[in-house]
């Protein structure tokens, strides 16, 4: 693979993404009325950890959005789809 044809992220692009994961997340989770300490319970995380996360202030790990999409019966790729819901 040629160097022009890589795809770098920039730290801006990042900061969008986990925005946007965080956002998705937050709405996922309030449609269904649990509380930070439910999912992070139901995931095995801490309230904290999914607070940063909705906030942008954490990067989730793969297993983390894993788990989260299949609680809510999400594809992990929704996390990251540019579409807005």
């Amino acid at each position: 693979m040629q160097k022009d044809n890589f795809y770098r992220m920039n730290q801006h692009d990042l900061n969008n993404l986990l925005v946007q994961i965080g956002e998705k997340i937050r709405i996922l989770r309030k449609k269904e009325n649990i509380s930070q300490l439910d999912l992070g319970n139901i995931v095995g995380r801490s309230a904290n950890q999914i607070g940063r996360i909705e906030r942008a202030e954490g990067n989730p790990t793969i297993e983390t959005l894993y788990r989260i999409a299949t609680h809510f019966k999400v594809e992990i790729s929704y996390f990251i789809n540019e579409k807005r819901d």
